[in-house]
């Protein structure tokens, strides 16, 4: 049985897709972008307030479902522009405050509404 996490502090989606999806102990966010869904703006401009405003779409799906950032097992970042990857990671291990999620990170050339930064993650409660 799987259950449908879809919350005002999140953006809509923009597709035929959940935002995220309970399914028994475990929870699948999809890939999120910095679209902030209290005023609508798209957070592009720079990495570093791209890569909060991603994390903090996935903090309040995590959170909606019930679960923690600490539950996160695995997360996919994927980057428009690799060389962004330390600013990433400066913001990106904030909202872990214990072992982070196992994680790949890719540079690919394009992303939905040409986003710099998407961030998809897998939650698991113990």
């Amino acid at each position: 049985m799987k259950q449908s996490v879809n919350i005002p502090n999140a953006p809509a989606p923009i597709g035929p897709y959940s935002p995220a999806i309970i399914a028994g102990n475990q929870l699948f966010v999809s890939g999120q972008i910095p679209l902030n869904p209290l005023d609508g703006t798209f957070r592009n401009g720079n990495i570093v307030e791209a890569t909060t405003q991603v994390m903090e779409n996935l903090k309040h799906l995590v959170e909606a479902a019930g679960f923690h950032m600490n539950d996160l097992v695995k997360c996919s970042i994927f980057l428009k522009d690799l060389a962004n990857f330390t600013a990433v990671n400066e913001i990106y291990s904030r909202y872990f405050e214990e072992t982070p999620p196992a994680r790949e990170t890719v540079e690919i050339s394009r992303l939905p509404m040409d986003a710099i930064i998407e961030i998809s993650c897998i939650a698991i409660k113990a």
